[in-house]
């Protein structure tokens, strides 16, 4: 009989038309990963508290020791999970200071971002100016 807790077993939420999530269980299944599929389609109401939690309706999505893993946001593809899942540590630190220190993090990943997009339109302003006197010349 396994002793593996079923927390700790990889709930993945899929659908029948995604590649991605068929990419993904068939690399667990070559990888002997212990898990289980649930159907967006047939698990409505399970699906529609984790798109509420996590606010994207994305597949695969994966639950993994209470935490949700979405694709495009916490992982690239099906080997990026994996290496995700074999080196997860559960956090020893609160939510609110995990929430907290994420929200920071976020701030500054935003803050970049309109930085290089301020660059951005500085460059092709100076190239609008450019070629402005250059038609007037």
């Amino acid at each position: 009989m396994s002793t593996k807790k079923t927390k700790d077993i990889l709930t993945v939420y899929s659908n029948d038309n995604c590649k991605y999530c068929k990419e993904l269980i068939d690399k667990l299944n070559d990888k002997n990963i212990e898990h289980k599929i649930l159907s967006t389609e047939k698990h409505t109401d399970k699906w529609i508290d984790v798109v509420n939690l996590t606010t994207m309706p994305t597949t695969p999505t994966i639950l993994y020791k209470d935490n949700y893993f979405v694709a495009g946001r916490d992982f690239q593809n099906a080997d990026h999970l994996i290496n995700i899942v074999n080196n997860f540590k559960v956090s020893k630190f609160s939510t609110q200071k995990q929430t907290n220190e994420r929200l920071k993090t976020l701030n500054y990943h935003v803050n970049i971002a309109f930085q290089r997009l301020d660059q951005l339109i500085r460059q092709i302003e100076t190239k609008i100016d450019k070629n402005e006197h250059k038609s007037t010349d």
